[in-house]
């Protein structure tokens, strides 16, 4: 019983530090015809240049993984862009003050904030049609995100965060 409870406690850690995606295609689209892709000329990540070229070695290992090859001749044009936004911890501690006489009682508490803001990324991959300029695809992954983990850690981060991502391609109709 007591290995169930932290297995548990466990669980619920690893899930809130995991990337979560949501997905949206063009139903209209066959997905099947792009083989060939390059990032989109204009690229501009909003990532320091060593956290973007390590997004960009994640995507580049991915894109491989799924069959697709870099070309000067894309199919489609692969762009990401981000946002860093903070998010309460949710962690506090309870303090609380009461008293009473007779029939009265009166009592107050409030909630200390422990730690500081977590910072979190929204990553959005965009797959634009190079011949018709129509994005085709699009996911939207959000991430806890250290900026004082090891370069090894960040590495790893963003592999969890491309592979989040391209989980979600082709989609399924």
């Amino acid at each position: 019983m007591k290995l169930s409870k932290y297995f548990l406690v466990l669980l619920v850690f690893a899930a809130c530090n995991t990337p979560h995606a949501v997905y949206d295609y063009d139903q209209q689209i066959d997905f099947q015809q792009y083989s060939n892709y390059a990032l989109f000329p204009d690229f501009r990540s909003g990532l320091s240049q060593l956290d973007e070229n390590r997004l960009l070695n994640s995507l580049e290992t991915a894109m491989q993984q799924k069959g697709f090859i870099k070309s000067e001749e894309p199919g489609i044009y692969i762009n990401v862009y981000t946002e860093e936004f903070q998010q309460d911890n949710r962690s506090r501690v309870g303090v609380g003050l009461g008293g009473g006489g007779g029939n009265v009682g009166v009592g107050g508490s409030v909630g200390i904030p422990l730690g500081q803001m977590n910072t979190y990324l929204k990553l959005t991959f965009d797959f634009i049609d190079v011949k018709n300029d129509n994005l085709v695809w699009q996911a939207v992954v959000e991430s806890p995100f250290n900026y004082d983990a090891s370069p090894e850690k960040r590495q790893a981060q963003f592999d969890k965060i491309v592979a989040k991502a391209l989980e979600g391609y082709p989609p399924k109709k």
